[in-house]
């Protein structure tokens, strides 16, 4: 009777409400919720803080957990009977549970199996060292702890989890942190992912057999848990594998998927999860390995992440962190002899992990500062690390003092891995001076380089026609790095993107490859590689957005641009009106305008060419040339000059008088008009009309206005200085960077049908004060070495003129 007492007593799940005198936090429903919006409002509010010092988001949640927890506002007991009452704790682990269930499928899902066959024997060596030494360290270690505060616990079990818990590497985690250190892309950033990629196979292959062996006791129970496992396994590939396969091929790009696939492939997620969780193992690991075997092929894995991803990771997962958090409690940590033991543990999954991957590292001949940063960067823990700590401690296998131990131990190690990678290494280096920065230039005969930015499908088929325009007739003429921009988020299917860029060696990624169809984008790039006069590079930025212009900068820069072509960052709609894309990718050109070391260019695409691409025999556009004076319009002038040697384009220059600029602006510009006017009466433009030059006189705003208006049928794109020699036409903008002109182009009541051009030319001056506060604020004026995409999986090389791999060296 007195044990029925001590009970707590079963919580009803709504209330009456506040006006009935009956307090919500005494059911379960209001309660959860409240539960729910206190941990995402604590875990992304610390999130923000730490986002300066580039901490993966996972830091800020566990940091989140502990402070929730008895630690610290736990400590309070009015606060933890209120808001976590230990008869709400069921459910609020019930659904921690469910939500780390479909997180492990979703894990399971960014897995590609076929990119682990292809991982080199430099990355399996460093992975396998990694696992080994810091298991090893960590069987020593759990000898110490036995020996003082985990007394009489089973001895083979705790040497699995603690060898586990110390060798581990959080993958996710991982990928992030080199993403925010421009490292994803380079070749330490590729040998980390494989590594971490095997070393995340292994131990959740390990984990499995540290649940088994933490059963009964029994070896003939842990054997008949292998052996089921291994049964499950064979039945999932036998039986379930082909459904998904079924229902993956049925799935066709460009349709949407039916809810009956979608509700199908969840249940049987859940199923799998029960009936591992009936062998003893964890219902996630049935989670992780439907993941696994569901087909990356085609568009059914992408639909499947982007259908759940949002609700599990922003609302259920932080719950397993604070769930964890509660049960952590940092005052258990007392006296010299525990914090020695911390001290001890830290020291040891350190030195495992770090002097393991050092030192098979330097045997693979990768240079020592590369290999000690690739040794702090595999020291990464995360998610799995909680899971593993929680597993034992719900088996007994850990106490509350060893689980707080392993807690602060993994938060330690993932904190210190950005700052010490940052003050250890920088693969950036001084970019390398080069001479042809702008469009116009003495020597004409020279190697135009473009680095063109797009950010979907939507900006491919204007790209390409523009750079068609821009070919000119010349034997060294054009060469075009296409980069795609790529914003790598916190979502689980950021993780996704970076394997399927890797795997393809694109700027973008074929979907349907599998199937045998070929992706749109790759039809268009692929086709237009055709043209013997132009070269062709993709390049991929994956990148948080604000520091994408950082990979864009580096890049131009390593490749010697002369011009960068940015999306506007608004798009058409249906009715013509420019809507946009988002506030962010505004902010991206604006701090590329700042920054940029060539000339810079914004698109405000309004479809040029039409949605799809045009044949070079068959291009026949009208361009206009708004020129008021400066150095941007004579930028666009030289441009536009470039796309008058294009047969199918049709120029005409427009110059606005009078001219309002100064007089050594107005010198130069009479001489690049008289340059340009020289130059097309001696080409064959002037012989078949296809350039032609008209003075305008408008003196006030209106009249300039009518005079553009009075142009707007006749021409398909437009060309303008951002910065020219002119007064405002638009009251009111919201996108000022493109000055006076650009400003009105941009705005509906110029044209619903031709595209715009705005075009900033290079300024040195402004460059080096650039250059200037940047050194003052990083130390060292330098850029960070981002390759290209290997061009083997886009054309056979033979199709490029300058044969060799596209993600080489330059010449």
């Amino acid at each position: 009777m007195a044990t029925a007492n001590n009970c707590p007593a079963p919580i009803s799940v709504t209330s009456n409400g506040s006006w009935d005198g009956d307090s919500p936090l005494h059911h379960a429903l209001p309660l959860i919720i409240l539960q729910i919006c206190l941990v995402v409002v604590v875990t992304r509010g610390l999130a923000f803080l730490l986002r300066p010092m580039r901490q993966p988001r996972v830091v800020a949640e566990i940091i989140g957990g502990i402070l929730l927890g008895p630690s610290a506002l736990g400590r309070n007991e009015r606060f933890m009977s209120n808001v976590f009452p230990k008869q709400s704790l069921t459910v609020l682990d019930t659904l921690a549970n469910i939500g780390l269930i479909f997180f492990l499928f979703l894990v399971g899902l960014e897995l590609d199996v076929h990119s682990l066959r292809r991982t080199g024997k430099g990355a399996l060596a460093i992975a396998l060292a990694g696992i080994t030494l810091p298991f090893a360290l960590g069987i020593g270690t759990s000898f110490v702890l036995s020996s003082t505060i985990v007394k009489g616990t089973r001895q083979a079990p705790f040497l699995v989890f603690m060898g586990v818990a110390l060798s581990i590497t959080a993958f996710p985690v991982l990928a992030r942190i080199l993403a925010e250190l421009k490292l994803l892309t380079t070749d330490l950033g590729r040998m980390a992912m494989s590594a971490a990629a095997v070393n995340d196979v292994a131990a959740w292959v390990l984990l499995a057999l540290a649940i088994a062996l933490s059963g009964s006791g029994s070896p003939i129970v842990s054997l008949w848990v292998l052996l089921t496992g291994i049964a499950f396994l064979a039945g999932v590939v036998i039986f379930v594998r082909p459904v998904l396969h079924w229902m993956a091929h049925r799935t066709t790009e460009g349709e949407p998927i039916k809810e009956s696939y979608v509700c199908a492939t969840l249940v049987i997620v859940l199923a799998a999860g029960f009936a591992t969780d009936a062998i003893g193992i964890h219902a996630l690991f049935g989670a992780f390995v439907i993941g696994v075997v569901v087909p990356k092929d085609g568009p059914f894995a992408g639909i499947l992440i982007e259908k759940i991803e949002d609700l599990v990771t922003s609302l259920f997962l932080p719950l397993y962190f604070v769930s964890s958090g509660l049960k952590t409690n940092v005052a258990t940590i007392s006296g010299g002899r525990s914090w020695g033991l911390l001290v001890l543990v830290i020291t040891n999954a350190c030195i495992g992990k770090i002097l393991g991957t050092i030192v098979s590292a330097l045997l693979a001949k990768i240079p020592v500062r590369e290999a000690v940063t690739l040794g702090f960067l595999m020291n990464t823990k995360g998610l799995v690390e909680l899971i593993v700590l929680n597993i034992g401690r719900d088996r007994k296998v850990l106490n509350d003092e060893t689980f707080a131990i392993m807690v602060l131990m993994a938060l330690f190690t993932t904190f210190i891995t950005t700052p010490i990678v940052m003050a250890i290494y920088k693969p950036a280096r001084r970019a390398p001076p080069y001479k042809h920065r702008t469009v116009e230039r003495s020597d004409m005969d020279s190697e135009f380089r473009v680095l063109a930015c797009f950010r979907s499908d939507r900006n491919v088929a204007t790209m390409i026609s523009l750079v068609e325009c821009s070919r000119g007739t010349r034997r060294r003429s054009l060469t075009v790095y296409a980069m795609h921009l790529m914003e790598l988020s916190e979502r689980s299917s950021a993780i996704s993107m970076v394997h399927k860029s890797r795997r393809n060696g694109l700027p973008f990624w074929n979907k349907a490859s599998g199937c045998g169809n070929a992706d749109q984008l790759v039809i268009a790039f692929e086709a237009y590689r055709q043209l013997s006069s132009v070269t062709l590079r993709p390049l991929t930025a994956i990148s948080d957005l604000d520091t994408i212009h950082e990979d864009i900068i580096a890049s131009a820069q390593r490749k010697r641009a002369s011009l960068i072509i940015l999306p506007f960052h608004k798009v058409q709609r249906m009715d013509g009106t420019l809507e946009s894309t988002g506030h962010a990718y505004h902010l991206v050109n604006q701090r590329l305008l700042r920054r940029a070391p060539c000339s810079v260019a914004i698109l405000i695409d309004r479809g040029l060419g039409g949605t799809t691409q045009v044949p070079s025999s068959e291009v026949c556009f009208e361009v206009a040339v708004l020129f008021f004076g400066g150095p941007d319009d004579r930028e666009a002038l030289a441009y536009g000059a470039r796309m008058a040697e294009h047969p199918g384009i049709l120029l005409t220059v427009l110059r606005f008088s009078p001219s309002v600029t100064n007089p050594q602006d107005l010198e130069q510009d009479e001489e690049c008009i008289a340059n340009f006017r020289d130059r097309m009466a001696s080409s064959s433009a002037a012989e078949e009309g296809s350039a032609r030059y008209e003075e305008v006189e408008a003196e006030d705003r209106v009249k300039i206005i009518a005079a553009i208006k009075g142009l707007l049928r006749r021409y398909n794109l437009f060309l303008a200085g951002r910065s020219p020699a002119a007064i405002p036409l638009v009251e009111r903008t919201d996108c000022a960077e493109l000055g006076p002109v650009g400003s009105y182009l941009a705005s509906p009541e110029f044209s619903t049908v031709a595209s715009v051009l705005v075009i900033q030319r290079y300024d040195p001056k402004a460059d080096a004060l650039n250059t200037t506060e940047a050194a003052s604020e990083a130390g060292d004026a330098t850029v960070y070495d981002v390759p290209d995409t290997p061009l083997a999986l886009v054309t056979p090389e033979s199709s490029v003129r300058g044969k060799g791999n596209g993600g080489s060296q330059t010449p």
